[in-house]
């Protein structure tokens, strides 16, 4: 089903522009400390190698697993009936400050080149205890950049405090983002139904990436949990009614979500083939591909030094399946297409056409990152400052959403939320 509305792309004005130049400059001189002439292998990736052979590509697969329709009925009628996102847009918790208002500190994981051309920042009280993690917007869900009538961005946040079992909780924030001067958000926990529906638990994972597509919202599960996937429907928000930042799911007098007022619960996952199989980190969508299609990298340790895995799946075409990644008979999932990038420490990922972008953090988490366009030909990097440097990425930067309606690149990186043309990014290669 599409949700469509009237849009007219906004533009921000020359002193937003000013400013957040103005900062990027500021920043040029810590970027430059690291010359090219210090880049490893790593640093010449060369092109991308295609994965072909079924000892390559059998790994990828994923079989997807439904959560029973009982035990989501049993679910709502037990916490009351599913609310939409309107509903959740308006019932705010919140509103992200514009950067000019933003402190130093904060502004100084935005990138150097090429920068921002809008940002926000989060409020410290507001997502102190927690880390950012993937971004989508409504650009993903509906290629009319809406959502009904608002235009959204989903933000997910992993929990730096961990439970007895060393992970902590996932929430995503909704944002509306209908005024790009007063962006205010709602905060929304991610569950798991468990007990046949008579409950739910937190997810319990690191969110690296999502991808809001049609009606579903896919997030990256790290191996704490079950499955590599989770998938989530976004008409089936319910709403907490106990406020205990302490507990989650079924509690005497109520529901609780760990001090959120809305909870989401899976309809859906997907395994991967086996324990070692590689696990999904940054996930994204490709809308110029025919289907749809999901991208992701394999997520690595921060210590390693590479090869990486990048590989996509389609999605299903068949109503009844809408947002759901196309599987055969047997519910699996396969890759359509597998590279290996020499690249190691690589957070984000991003396909469009034929190129493939990849966000690079370094082993120092006070250094800059790089972003790298790699396809079939070979790869150039994002340069900034007098020696041209790689490092002109944000260091933190763990998502890439393209807004393919306003040709908008959307990351986040520590306490910021930006964003910024896509064509900025290949100006900056040449």
């Amino acid at each position: 089903m599409k949700h469509r509305g009237r849009h007219r792309r906004r533009r921000r004005g020359r002193a937003l522009r000013a400013a957040l130049a103005g900062t990027a400059l500021a920043l040029t001189a810590a970027a430059t400390m690291i010359s090219t002439s210090q880049a490893d292998v790593a640093d010449n990736p060369g092109a991308l190698e295609p994965l072909t052979t079924t000892a390559e590509t059998a790994p990828l697969r994923l079989t997807e697993h439904s959560v029973p329709r009982e035990w989501l009925d049993r679910l709502s009628s037990g916490m009351g009936r599913p609310v939409g996102v309107d509903t959740v847009l308006a019932d705010t918790d919140g509103s992200l400050r514009e950067a000019d208002t933003c402190p130093s500190d904060g502004k100084r994981a935005l990138p150097v080149e090429p920068a921002a051309t809008r940002a926000y920042c989060w409020e410290e009280a507001d997502t102190d205890g927690w880390r950012p993690g993937g971004v989508t917007t409504s650009g993903d869900a509906d290629d009319d950049g809406h959502w009904g009538e608002h235009r959204v961005v989903l933000s997910g946040w992993s929990q730096d405090t961990p439970t007895t079992d060393g992970r902590g909780l996932a929430r995503v924030a909704f944002v509306d983002a209908d005024d790009p001067r007063a962006l205010r958000y709602t905060w929304v926990l991610l569950a798991v139904p468990v007990d046949g529906g008579h409950d739910y638990r937190g997810l319990v994972s690191t969110v690296s990436g999502m991808v809001w597509y049609q009606n579903k919202l896919l997030v990256t599960a790290d191996r704490g949990e079950s499955s590599a996937l989770y998938v989530y429907d976004v008409g089936r928000i319910q709403r907490a009614t106990v406020d205990d930042a302490s507990s989650v799911g079924r509690v005497p007098g109520g529901w609780s979500a760990a001090g959120a007022r809305y909870v989401l619960p899976a309809v859906a996952s997907y395994r991967a083939a086996g324990g070692d199989a590689p696990r999904p980190g940054g996930i994204s969508l490709d809308r110029s591909t025919a289907p749809d299609s999901l991208v992701a990298h394999e997520a690595m340790p921060e210590d390693a030094d590479g090869p990486t895995r990048l590989w996509r799946y389609a999605f299903g075409d068949a109503p009844e399946r809408a947002g759901l990644l196309a599987t055969d008979p047997v519910s699996r999932a396969d890759a359509v297409e597998a590279y290996e990038t020499e690249l190691g420490d690589v957070r984000s990922v991003l396909s469009y056409r034929s190129a493939w972008y990849l966000g690079r953090m370094t082993a120092t988490p006070d250094e800059r990152g790089s972003l790298w366009r790699q396809d079939a030909k070979g790869a150039r990097p994002t340069r900034c400052g007098a020696d041209e440097t790689y490092r002109c990425w944000s260091g933190q930067a763990a998502s890439l959403s393209y807004w393919q309606e306003t040709g908008e690149l959307w990351s986040q990186s520590g306490r910021m939320l930006f964003a910024l043309p896509l064509d900025s990014v290949d100006r900056s290669l040449d």
